[in-house]
């Protein structure tokens, strides 16, 4: 079942990728507005990352793209086929004044499984690795006491496999993607459901409060 609904999925995304090919990905050129910082995740589907961090009071914006490969300007064909060492990613843009780092990874260890390497959930290969990618000392600091302190308290038995690397050129994923749990609800609800997502999330942490 799972399998036949990843490969829906990504014939669908494949679908709007060739509608959409002249929005192809582009490396984000514009600055941190002052007083503002950057934070990058990926947790598989940059669909739901972006869903989960927008839901953050003093998370400013989220885009989706790809990081951590070796091809310039790749498009998600390229990405999704495995081939460019990307993995799907969100960066947020977010205000220090209203949240924290700190609270920042928290929500992202609860939105994410940490202990399956190049998968999450229904979706299958490194572009889909969990990953924290950090900007600056500070941030790799905070990240890695944040790992070793989650190793030590987390309810499952199994190793954190998730990498933390410095963050490198972001590349905005095509437009359709930004966004995409807004434009397509239903759709993405029914993907979101039927990959596991939230069941797993629950099996992992417990329930979400409320």
């Amino acid at each position: 079942m799972k399998s036949r609904i990843h490969r829906a999925r990504h014939a669908a995304r494949t679908l709007l990728a060739l509608a959409f090919l002249p929005l192809a990905a582009h490396a984000q050129e514009a600055k941190t507005p002052n007083g503002l910082a950057k934070a990058t995740f990926a947790g598989g589907c940059f669909w739901c990352v972006e869903s989960d961090f927008d839901k953050v009071d003093g998370v400013v914006s989220t885009t989706s793209g790809y990081i951590g490969g070796h091809k310039k300007n790749p498009t998600y064909q390229e990405v999704s086929a495995g081939g460019t060492g990307h993995t799907e990613a969100v960066e947020i843009v977010y205000d220090p004044k209203k949240v924290s780092f700190e609270t920042l990874l928290d929500v992202f260890w609860k939105s994410v499984d940490p202990t399956t390497p190049n998968r999450q959930f229904c979706d299958s290969g490194s572009q889909y690795r969990t990953a924290v990618f950090f900007h600056g000392d500070e941030q790799r600091r905070i990240a890695e006491e944040s790992k070793k302190r989650l190793e030590q308290v987390k309810p499952f038995p199994q190793p954190i496999v998730t990498e933390l690397s410095p963050a490198k050129e972001f590349y905005a994923a095509e437009d359709y993607h930004q966004d995409y749990y807004k434009k397509n609800p239903l759709r993405y609800n029914f993907y979101r459901y039927n990959c596991g997502r939230d069941q797993r999330l629950e099996q992992l942490w417990g329930k979400a409060p409320k």
